[in-house]
């Protein structure tokens, strides 16, 4: 049971999840890994540009000129190659020792690992058995005679991952974060965002038009004799998405927790078979959290007033679209070229073997990131990066005390919280048992749905539990880092402690502006609009004076009304609102990381420049490198409308105006393009 698109709010993970990577001066060495890098590449500035009109542009200007979008990727900088590194190096390599090997014995990792890559790359097989793995479940869409079961067949389906309108998933409950509670959100849109439903503009009224194209070509492939296809999922989904909250709305912690005895649902939502939907999912509970009542009541509306082919037909819709990538080629193919071409750009799919090896990862990513851990993370960089969080938390607490627009009271709160921090680094400290997952060599479709039912059974199993806060979100070979507001941590996986995120032999200036401004940026999610409504116990529970919250909510306004303002593409532009959280993470980030740093080297003799850039230059020049990066215009246009995270070049020069440590650093001018006046300045954390 995973949480679905839309319902994604309770975990409020950070994700850092796309840029840039490459650094100059010093190398380093990870693990048993021999590959050199150096701490920052002077060749990658651009000097016809000036640092203080355009930061990004002068620190990456060459790296983006050398360094243009690959085919097969909608986007190119520090976090995808090192990603691509990971996966395609490193994890290939583990992957192919396990597959070398001939005694391999049923359900053990080696075992399920090896065999499933076997099966991605099985394409004989895959061909000839066509969609026949999914006919049990077509069969029971066919079959429904009733709104009731359709109800029952989507509870079923949901078990292996397929939308609907509704979606449940487990969480530490927002009130009582000590217990596992099951909440209910949102869901069923394969665009992602009801933005894409409604805009007028050329460029995604195209995407529909495509969309309604893409769904006709695979229900031709199907062989599926249901007439227009297309124009009746684009009609439901058009009317479903009129009556859900928009990702901006989505945000708001507080009016997206409503506990409720489980049969409210069926007050809100009657014409829906919630039993039915929940007994195929082995569902029992007595409450529940809903997302928004509203939503329930409207969407009940709208499936009574739906034809019952039409709902099957959509069904049938998200059945094959969740498993297109596991199916024969034509189905692939089409499949990439809607949700990768049309959505974010990409101009050629991935080979097959690479495509083998990110799909393994992606079904069993804990049992790879068990060997990727013992083979690429030394201990040595656990230690390391314990004592730069503890280097944070201290500079924060200071930062607290100097604040001019929060009460004692409310800084004696957030000193608590604060204090109440933990963390994880590098990969759990207990490995789950994923033996009961069956893995064969010839059946792809089953294996999915296998470790999809595993995933299920989990987390069915914890509701009304108690939480296990040792649990991890991500596997260690990813490239991000997050901070869950329920357990008041930050996480910090194997996979991003390596250059140019941290570099151990880098300068610290280099380090400081890299993860530890990642460090920062996580410490400062406990504290964004939305982590600062959560305690230091984990519980969505105010802690601040009105006054004070009015003081905060102001400086975030002026910050989203900053980012509104800018415009990435003709007609579209940041979404303020949506990437408020990011952004002032970024912010608080890099201002935690800066006097870090300066406090570093109190007491002794100040670094010398390094290739001409001052400690205080460098630092700035980490930053950069960390998120340079470039973007096709369809990948631009999807962020803006979906992704809680400022494109890459804004994360770089959004919050540079607004430190006057910049201004500092590079000796900009009043008049620089990068220099805000003191008034518009917006200085939070």
């Amino acid at each position: 049971m995973s949480k679905t698109n839309a319902v994604k709010l309770p975990l409020l993970a950070a994700m850092v999840t796309f840029a840039a990577c490459n650094s100059g001066s010093s190398t380093q060495s990870t693990g048993t890994d021999t590959t050199k890098v150096p701490a920052f590449n002077l060749a990658d500035i651009d000097s016809t540009v000036k640092a203080c009109d355009d930061f990004d542009n002068f620190v990456n200007g060459n790296w983006k000129k050398n360094n243009p979008v690959p085919s097969t990727e909608s986007r190119w900088g520090a976090f995808n190659i090192l990603d691509k590194e990971n996966k395609e190096v490193r994890l290939k390599g583990i992957i192919a020792e396990i597959s070398a090997k001939t005694d391999l014995k049923k359900g053990t990792e080696e075992q399920q690992i090896a065999d499933y890559y076997t099966s991605y790359l099985d394409t004989a097989t895959i061909e000839k058995r066509g969609i026949s793995p999914l006919q049990p479940y077509l069969d029971k869409i066919d079959g429904i005679k009733s709104l009731a079961e359709w109800s029952a067949v989507n509870g079923e389906l949901g078990k292996i991952g397929v939308s609907t309108f509704t979606g449940f998933y487990v969480e530490a409950d927002a009130k009582d974060s000590k217990m596992n509670v099951l909440y209910q959100g949102q869901d069923g849109l394969s665009l992602g965002e009801k933005s894409y439903y409604e805009r007028q503009d050329s460029a995604t009224k195209n995407v529909r038009a495509e969309f309604e194209a893409h769904v006709n070509k695979m229900f031709s492939l199907a062989g599926f004799k249901e007439a227009t296809p297309g124009k009746t999922i684009l009609d439901f989904e058009t009317k479903l998405a009129k009556v859900q909250l928009s990702n901006v709305e989505l945000r708001d912690p507080v009016a997206t927790y409503n506990r409720a005895a489980f049969g409210e649902l069926k007050a809100l939502a009657p014409d829906f078979d919630w039993d039915g939907f929940t007994s195929k999912q082995d569902i029992k509970t007595d409450t529940l959290v809903i997302q928004n009542k509203g939503y329930l009541t409207n969407a009940n509306k709208l499936l009574k007033a739906t034809p019952l082919d039409v709902l099957k037909t959509y069904t049938k819709w998200q059945l094959l679209t969740r498993f297109a990538g596991y199916l024969p080629k034509d189905f692939d193919t089409e499949n990439f070229h809607f949700f990768g071409t049309v959505l974010t750009g990409k101009k050629a799919q991935k080979t097959r073997p690479e495509r083998a090896i990110r799909s393994t990862d992606g079904t069993l990513g804990m049992p790879l990131g068990k060997l990727f851990a013992a083979k690429y993370f030394p201990e040595s960089s656990k230690k390391k990066v314990s004592e730069m969080i503890e280097n944070v938390r201290k500079v924060y607490g200071e930062r607290i005390d100097k604040l001019t627009w929060m009460s004692d009271s409310t800084k004696a709160m957030a000193h608590k919280k604060l204090a109440s921090f933990t963390y994880k680094i590098g990969y759990p400290d207990k490995w789950k048992d994923y033996s009961t997952i069956v893995v064969e060599k010839d059946k792809l479709v089953e294996n999915a749905i296998s470790a999809m039912n595993y995933q299920h059974k989990e987390a069915v199993a914890k509701i009304g539990k108690p939480v296990d806060k040792s649990e991890w979100g991500m596997t260690p070979q990813t490239v991000n880092a997050y901070y869950n507001p329920l357990n008041n941590e930050v996480v910090f996986p194997a996979g991003i402690l390596q250059p140019p995120f941290y570099n151990a032999n880098a300068d610290d200036a280099i380090n400081y502006g890299g993860i530890i401004a990642v460090i920062g940026h996580e410490f400062t999610h406990g504290f964004d609009d939305q982590g600062s409504q959560f305690d230091a116990e984990g519980n969505l529970k105010n802690w601040w004076t009105a006054s004070d919250r009015t003081n905060f909510d102001k400086l975030a306004k002026s910050y989203i009304d900053y980012f509104s303002s800018i415009q990435v593409l003709p007609g579209f532009n940041i979404n303020g609102g949506l990437t408020i959280g990011e952004n002032i993470a970024d912010l608080g980030g890099l201002t935690l990381a800066y006097h870090a740093l300066e406090k570093s080297f109190e007491g002794k003799e100040q670094p010398k420049p390094i290739d001409g850039y001052t400690w205080q230059q460098r630092f700035f020049l980490g930053w950069a490198q960390v998120w340079h990066g470039n973007i096709t215009d369809a990948a631009l246009r999807n962020q803006v409308q979906t992704d809680p995270h400022s494109p890459a070049r804004w994360r770089i020069n959004g919050p540079l105006p607004h430190l006057v440590e910049f201004q500092q650093a590079w000796a900009c001018t009043d008049s620089s393009k990068m220099v805000l006046p003191a008034a518009k300045r917006v200085v939070i954390w």
